[in-house]
């Protein structure tokens, strides 16, 4: 984003006076190119290095509110006059702009693959490591398929596993998110999940914090959840008893007759 250009940054940045008193050639060749109703007000000038200064142009164009026409020019050393560096059109503070841009592979979020895509694993991902090699020296990328072509022909199952790094990215991610502690119906929950019958021990480093939840009715069923996360469908929850239902009462036995009834 570029400065508001006023005329007090004119005196702070002090740049050349030649170069900044070049006003109308700055227009000049803005002008060379681009028509003239999309050019507004001269809004100031600004010095780059010593006897380069650049001047900006107020942009009219539809669409491009807040943003400036930005003319460069130079002075060469001894010289009185100025040459054209550079002419563009860049965004100001109020400009609306493109947000930054993110690699496809880095803007993927759970749940945005649908049925049928495929999402390859790169071959050095720090989360995997080779199953019966973990802890080894990196292999290069022959060494790589000659393993895992032994593992499918001796039947060793999973040819990598989670590196310490891929389990602990897995950890703060569940951890932090909705089946951790600090999740609104965890921070309203009467008991934790380490104590809840409906909790399904994982194995491994991870069985230390956490588990899955198994309660049909609950919202993280079939979900990790952190052993002291919560929910108000803990196994040993109880109502209050002004919360209880209240009985119905004892049933009543009709024992008048159709005679009885007329005298009544």
């Amino acid at each position: 984003m570029i400065p508001d250009v006023t005329a007090d940054s004119l005196a702070t940045t002090a740049p050349d006076p030649i170069a900044a008193a070049a006003v109308d050639d700055a227009r000049r060749a803005l002008l060379l190119d681009i028509d003239p109703a999309d050019v507004g007000a001269h809004l100031g000038a600004v010095g780059e290095a010593p006897e380069v200064v650049t001047h900006y142009f107020s942009c009219e164009r539809r669409g491009y509110l807040g943003w400036r026409w930005a003319v460069t020019v130079a002075r060469p050393d001894g010289q009185q006059h100025v040459t054209v560096d550079e002419v563009v059109l860049l965004p100001g503070d109020d400009a609306i702009v493109a947000p930054p841009w993110v690699p496809y592979r880095e803007r993927l979020r759970a749940g945005d693959l649908s049925p049928g895509d495929l999402l390859p694993v790169d071959d050095d991902d720090a989360r995997l490591v080779p199953t019966y090699s973990f802890g080894d020296d990196p292999l290069d990328a022959d060494e790589k398929a000659q393993i895992r072509q032994v593992a499918r022909d001796l039947g060793l199952g999973r040819i990598r596993t989670l590196s310490p790094l891929g389990r602990d990215r897995a950890a703060e991610r569940w951890y932090d998110g909705d089946g951790g502690p600090r999740s609104p119906i965890a921070q309203a929950a009467p008991d934790h999940c380490w104590s809840c019958g409906f909790l399904v021990r994982l194995a491994g480093p991870l069985a230390e914090r956490f588990g899955v939840c198994a309660n049909g009715d609950a919202n993280d069923d079939g979900r990790v959840v952190s052993l002291d996360h919560g929910c108000g469908a803990h196994s040993e929850v109880r109502l209050a008893k002004r919360y209880a239902p209240t009985p119905p009462p004892p049933p009543v036995h009709d024992t008048l007759t159709d005679d009885e009834i007329e005298f009544l």
